[in-house]
C-alpha cells in the first residue's frame, strides 16, 4: 500500500507542476493530463514500462489497470519482439536519401487482410492520417463538406464542427472544444451527425447532397454498429458520391487483426489506423480503394518524417505477433472479466453502475449525483494498492490471470469502502471530465 501524502509528495507531481508553466496545457496529449484522472495525486511521469507494469519517478511500480498509453500498447510495454525489430531497423539506419523496403511490405501486408482496398499512404500519428484522408476525398470529390460522428482529432477540418456553435462536438465524446485558431472560412464544411443513427445523418445530408466530400465514422467504439448502420451508411454514401471513411484509430486491432469493420462485412472506400497498429511506436495509415487513393497525386502530401523506418518496422513486428498469436482473444477474453469484475463487486457491495464498451475497450460509470468525486477517489483508493486504475480499462496481451486476480481483490476492496461512505470527501481536487483550460502554477 502507498499512502496519499507519499503519492501527493512524488517526484512526478512536483515535475508536472513545473510542466505547466513550460508547456501549455501541461502534456502533449489531453487524455494523459494528470487532471483527467486524480490531480495532484497521479503520477504523471514513469521512469520504465514492461509488460502491463509503470515505475513511476520514485521507483513505485504500478499494474496499469486503465488506457494502457491510451491503447497504444496492444501487445504491452516495451514488448520484446517488436523492440528486438526495431533495434535492428536503427542499427541499419533510421532513414537516408532512399527509401525503406517494409513500407511496400507493410502495405502488402496490410492490404492482404483487407482485399477491398488497393492503396495506402503512411503517416505517423491518428490526428495527420485523420487530415490526410479528409484532403484525400476532397481532392477525388472535389467537394468541401464533411459529414461526421465521432472524435477525430485536433484538425482544422473537425474544429470547424465549432464554429457556427461551440458546443456542436460536445455529443461527439470530446465536449468543450474550442475553435480558436481556426479560419471562419471553415464555417459549415464540418457537420455532426447522431451516431448510429441513420436517419439523423439523412436529415442534415437532405439538400446538401452535391456538396458532401465524405462521412466519416468510427465504425465501433463504446459498442458494436447496430444490425444494418453500417449497410445503410454505405449506401447512401454512394447514393449521393460521397467517400465512406471508416476512422479506426481506436478500433482497429482490438476485436480482431486490421480493422473492427472486417467483423461486418461492410467495406468502406477509406480506412484510417494508428495507436495500436505499431505497438507504440510512431505510426499511421491510410488505406483505400485505388481510385479514391490516387487524388492524392492531384494535390500536395508528403513529410521527411513519414519515411522513417522506425513507424512500418515496428507495425510489421505488431502484426506478425498479433496474427501468430491471435491475440484478439486475449484482449476479448481479458477485457470481458474486468467487465464482470465491476459487476461482481457494484452487487456484492450494492452499488449502481453502468458498464459499457466492447471488451477491449470497457468502461464504468457509477450511477450517482457525485459521479465526478466517485472516479476520482476509485482512482487515488487504486493508486494506494499499486494500481493505474481508471473508469476505462483497455486490455493488452501482458495482462495475465495473476494481474486480473490481484485487480479483482483491489476492486472488491475498494467498492467496500465506497459502499461504506458514498458521501466521503477527498481533499484533493475533483477529475477533470473534459476539456479545461489550465492556469499557470
Amino acid at each position: 500500500m502507498y499512502s496519499l501524502e507519499e503519492l501527493k509528495q512524488s517526484k512526478g507531481v512536483a515535475l508536472y507542476s513545473r510542466a505547466k508553466s513550460l508547456i501549455p496545457g501541461g502534456t502533449q496529449l489531453l487524455s494523459k493530463r494528470p487532471e483527467m484522472f486524480a490531480p495532484d495525486v497521479w503520477p504523471s511521469y514513469y521512469s520504465k514500462a514492461k509488460g502491463c507494469r509503470v515505475w513511476d519517478l520514485d521507483g513505485r511500480e504500478f499494474i496499469d489497470m486503465s488506457i494502457m498509453a491510451v491503447g497504444a500498447c496492444i501487445l504491452g510495454y516495451a514488448d520484446d519482439e517488436v523492440d528486438d525489430a526495431v533495434v535492428q531497423a536503427l542499427r541499419s539506419g533510421v532513414n537516408s536519401s532512399l527509401n525503406c523496403p517494409e513500407e511496400v511490405e507493410l502495405a502488402e501486408a496490410l492490404i492482404e487482410l483487407h482485399p477491398w482496398f488497393g492503396m495506402v499512404r503512411y503517416a505517423r500519428s491518428g490526428g495527420e492520417a485523420m487530415g490526410l484522408a479528409v484532403r484525400i476525398a476532397r481532392a477525388h470529390t472535389r467537394r468541401d463538406v464533411i459529414m461526421f460522428s465521432g472524435y477525430h482529432g485536433w484538425n482544422d477540418w473537425y474544429l470547424a464542427a465549432n464554429l457556427a456553435d461551440s458546443a456542436g462536438l460536445d455529443g461527439q465524446l470530446m465536449p468543450g472544444l474550442q475553435p480558436n485558431g481556426v479560419p471562419r472560412g471553415l464555417l459549415g464544411t464540418a457537420i455532426p451527425f447522431d451516431a448510429n443513427n441513420i436517419d439523423s445523418l439523412r436529415e442534415k445530408v437532405r439538400g446538401k447532397e452535391k456538396q458532401i466530400a465524405a462521412i466519416i465514422i468510427e465504425p465501433a467504439r463504446g459498442e458494436d454498429a447496430p444490425a444494418g448502420y453500417l449497410k445503410a451508411l454505405r449506401e447512401l454514401a454512394t447514393e449521393i458520391g460521397a467517400v465512406l471513411i471508416f476512422d479506426e484509430i481506436t478500433s482497429g486491432f482490438r476485436m480482431c487483426a486490421g480493422g473492427i469493420h472486417r467483423n461486418y462485412g461492410v467495406h468502406p472506400d477509406m480506412a484510417v489506423f494508428a495507436k495500436s497498429m505499431a505497438n507504440g511506436y510512431a505510426m499511421s495509415v491510410v488505406m483505400g480503394i485505388e481510385k479514391v487513393m490516387q487524388s492524392a497525386q492531384t494535390t500536395f502530401i508528403s513529410s521527411t518524417n513519414w519515411t522513417d523506418r522506425i513507424g512500418p518496422t515496428a507495425a510489421l513486428a505488431t502484426l506478425r505477433k498479433y496474427q501468430r498469436l491471435g491475440v484478439e482473444k486475449h484482449l476479448i477474453d481479458t477485457g470481458s472479466q474486468v467487465k464482470q469484475i465491476w459487476r461482481g463487486a457494484a452487487e456484492t457491495h450494492g452499488m449502481e453502475i453502468n458498464v459499457t464498451g466492447l471488451p477491449s475497450l470497457a468502461a464504468f460509470a457509477f450511477k450517482s449525483a457525485n459521479t465526478i468525486a466517485l472516479n476520482t477517489r476509485f482512482t487515488i483508493e487504486m493508486l494506494k494498492r499499486g494500481f493505474l486504475g481508471f473508469r476505462q480499462f483497455k486490455p493488452s496481451l501482458a495482462h495475465q490471470p495473476t494481474d486480473i486476480e490481484k485487480y479483482q481483490i483491489a476492486v472488491n476492496e475498494v467498492f467496500a469502502l465506497i459502499a461504506a461512505d458514498p458521501a466521503s470527501s477527498i481533499d484533493t481536487p475533483l477529475a477533470h471530465t473534459g476539456f479545461q483550460r489550465l492556469t499557470k502554477e
